[in-house]
């Protein structure tokens, strides 16, 4: 009896596993979200404008993310067939149904608030690696600097993202300076504000840390609408 019991357990949880992952979406265009990623991580990972993955995806302000819930990474026409799976939430959403062709409401991507940003330099010292968008360790640039000094704010903004969920990037943070343009701050030894922090340029929002070499530097990008573009363009002439 206890033979016959102990058996049922196993093929309920078996069955219970197949049920499961018969509700992710997997393959080329979805992503699973992460305990520690946000919507501006996501975007940054795979080179993409946060806008529109938040359009994409239905999102709106202020980008509301669950641990497990399926994202595209695709404009809804370049989203793969995914057979008898259609749809995959990690929340209930009511507003949207439970309609079998379940459809995304895009919003439309709403324009730029900052209209004139003064960039200012995160850190000041030799520059080591410049801009080259082929490679993906030189994506933006590498300034020279030492153990614990001060990392600045380029540009007033917004912390959307502070951790370390990125690979390659150590302690990361990234600030939003308006719905056009990001910057990101690699290899600080310590992070000193959180997501959803408000800065002003010059504010000191990390200090250096080590890069992939060993050396002690910071790694700067700027995006323009998800796609990495050469700082040494933006910032002021030393």
């Amino acid at each position: 009896m206890l033979k016959v019991f102990a058996l049922s357990l196993l093929l309920l949880s078996m069955s219970g596993c197949t049920a499961l992952k018969t509700q992710s979406l997997k393959g080329p265009g979805w992503y699973q979200v992460k305990p520690t990623d946000t919507l501006y991580s996501i975007a940054w990972r795979y080179g993409l404008d946060f806008r529109e993955l938040a359009q994409w995806n239905g999102l709106s302000e202020p980008f509301v993310l669950h641990p497990g819930q399926q994202l595209t990474l695709l404009k809804p026409a370049q989203v793969p067939q995914t057979g008898n799976v259609k749809t995959a939430k990690a929340a209930p959403e009511p507003e949207r149904g439970d309609s079998k062709e379940s459809k995304v409401v895009a919003k439309p991507l709403t324009p730029s608030y900052n209209r004139a940003i003064r960039w200012h330099w995160p850190l000041r010292g030799k520059i080591l690696n410049r801009f080259a968008s082929a490679s993906l360790d030189r994506r933006g640039i590498d300034i020279a600097g030492k153990i614990g000094q001060p990392v600045k704010a380029v540009a007033d903004g917004k912390v959307v993202y502070s951790g370390t969920g990125l690979s390659g990037y150590g302690n990361l943070i990234i600030i939003k300076h308006d719905n056009i343009y990001l910057s990101a701050y690699a290899y600080n030894s310590k992070r000193l504000v959180v997501e959803g922090k408000r800065v002003k340029a010059g504010d000191i929002i990390a200090e250096v840390g080590l890069g992939k070499n060993r050396m002690p530097m910071l790694h700067f990008q700027i995006r323009k609408q998800g796609k990495p573009v050469d700082p040494m363009k933006y910032l002021p002439n030393l």
